[in-house]
C-alpha cells in the first residue's frame, strides 16, 4: 500500500494565522477555496494550497495510506468518506505528477 510522503526537496510553511482566518470564514459560510494556508516553494516558484489541500499535504508524512488520509479528512470536515477518498486520490495523484509527493 502506497503511503504518500512530502518530497524533502520542497520547502513549505504552514500559515497558522491564514488557516484560522479560513476556518472562521468557512463558519460564516464564505467561499474559502482560494485562501492559501500552506505555502510551497519549488524551483524558485511559490505555490499556495487551500485549507483542504494544505490539510492533505500536512497528512502526507509517509506514515498514512491515502485511505487513512481520506478518513482523517472526512472526520475533520464532516464529509462523506467515500467521496473524500476519491478527491484525496486525485489530489495526491496530481502532487505526485508534479514531483511534490513521493512514496514513503
Amino acid at each position: 500500500m502506497q503511503r504518500p510522503k512530502r518530497n524533502p526537496a520542497i520547502i513549505w510553511r504552514h500559515e497558522k494565522r491564514r488557516e484560522e482566518e479560513a476556518l472562521a470564514a468557512a463558519e460564516r459560510g464564505e467561499d474559502i477555496s482560494e485562501r492559501g494556508t500552506v505555502i510551497l516553494l519549488e524551483g524558485g516558484t511559490m505555490h499556495q494550497l487551500n485549507l483542504v489541500g494544505g490539510t492533505i499535504w500536512s497528512l502526507c508524512d509517509g506514515s498514512r495510506s491515502e485511505t487513512d488520509i481520506a478518513l482523517a479528512l472526512a472526520g475533520e470536515f464532516a464529509a462523506d468518506p467515500e467521496t473524500v477518498e476519491g478527491d484525496v486520490a486525485e489530489f495526491v495523484g496530481e502532487l505526485r505528477e508534479r514531483g511534490w509527493l513521493i512514496d514513503g
